[in-house]
């Protein structure tokens, strides 16, 4: 290159500005539409705060680049559409909910803001979109295992415990998604011979008589629907299976640790995180309608030998093999 074009080449330069990074342009706002309440800890929750950790994973910090607007309805689903409503209204970017109560509220609250959810149960039987591929409308996300997850769940029950003929499948009728979890549970337990009796429960209390009239009903084990009002009553619940010693199956590792049996479900990290890299396509430009429903592929089984020989069950070495995580 000669003199006069090096001389040209660096004026050019010294007009263009450096360009910046799409995360550092402007401060990106979304709004989260929480079922549960909120994390002691957002550092070491599984689902919110595990969403937090994605979108810091792509860049993106609260306070620095990224300002989001929670709303927590503490498992008090009536409060959803009033919440969501407020939302939409703070100018955001993106809405993120979870679970059908939240995307029903998301749903109703607009039609043209993306809204991207972390787990919802036949969006296309529910309305939420045309098709997996395709949603074709305001929302993408996530959406869960149920049916295939209902038929391991059981199957993995009758290998632990093998004489079990009648199982209790506890859910919260109050949630408009409980139907479907139950039916699969039962279809997949006829199979095999393994009765399914529905326990409703939506309160302490109700867990509490649960819990109390499984001996009366020759109740072997007892499943624990993924409702996220159950996330919430995760004590409680794994307290009561301890008092009455029911074998307790939950949806989620979370449990285990906390003492239960054996969680067997999506692996709720993941599936945030995952929900995590929806917003970001989002933020860079991607329209909902082309974003692909996701089903996740993830399953993620915990056991927990102490809650195990507390109950005097010996798991079988091939399920031990199988489990992610196993508690001594």
């Amino acid at each position: 290159m000669d003199r006069r074009h090096f001389i040209a080449a660096v004026a050019t330069l010294a007009v263009v500005p450096a360009q910046k990074s799409w995360t550092q342009d402007r401060r990106r706002r979304i709004g989260v539409l929480g079922l549960r309440s909120r994390p002691v800890s957002f550092e070491t929750n599984q689902s919110y705060g595990a969403f937090v950790r994605g979108m810091r994973d792509l860049g993106y910090v609260e306070g620095r680049n990224l300002e989001i607007e929670w709303r927590f309805a503490d498992s008090h689903y009536e409060r959803l559409p009033a919440m969501a409503a407020e939302l939409v209204k703070l100018n955001i970017e993106v809405l993120v909910t979870h679970a059908t109560p939240g995307t029903r509220a998301a749903m109703d609250a607009t039609r043209t803001l993306p809204i991207v959810t972390a787990a919802i149960a036949d969006p296309i039987g529910r309305g939420f979109a045309k098709s997996l591929a395709r949603p074709g409308g305001n929302l993408t996300g996530l959406t869960n295992l149920n049916v295939d997850l209902a038929v391991k769940q059981v199957e993995l029950i009758k290998k632990v415990l093998p004489r079990v003929s009648r199982v209790a499948f506890m859910y919260n009728a109050r949630n408009p998604a409980a139907a479907l979890p139950l039916k699969d549970t039962q279809a997949a337990a006829a199979s095999i011979g393994v009765t399914v009796t529905p326990m409703e429960a939506s309160t302490v209390a109700e867990v509490e008589r649960g819990f109390a009239s499984t001996r009366e009903q020759g109740i072997g084990a007892l499943i624990v629907s993924n409702e996220p009002l159950y996330v919430q009553l995760s004590a409680q619940i794994i307290a009561q299976a301890r008092r009455h010693r029911v074998p307790t199956f939950y949806p989620y590792s979370e449990y285990v640790r906390d003492g239960g049996l054996m969680g067997y479900g999506e692996n709720l990290a993941y599936v945030w995180e995952r929900t995590a890299t929806y917003v970001d396509k989002i933020l860079k430009g991607a329209k909902p309608a082309d974003l692909p429903i996701e089903q996740p592929a993830q399953l993620y089984l915990a056991i927990n030998r102490s809650t195990a020989k507390s109950l005097g069950i010996a798991i079988a070495q091939e399920v031990l093999l199988r489990a992610d995580e196993v508690i001594q």
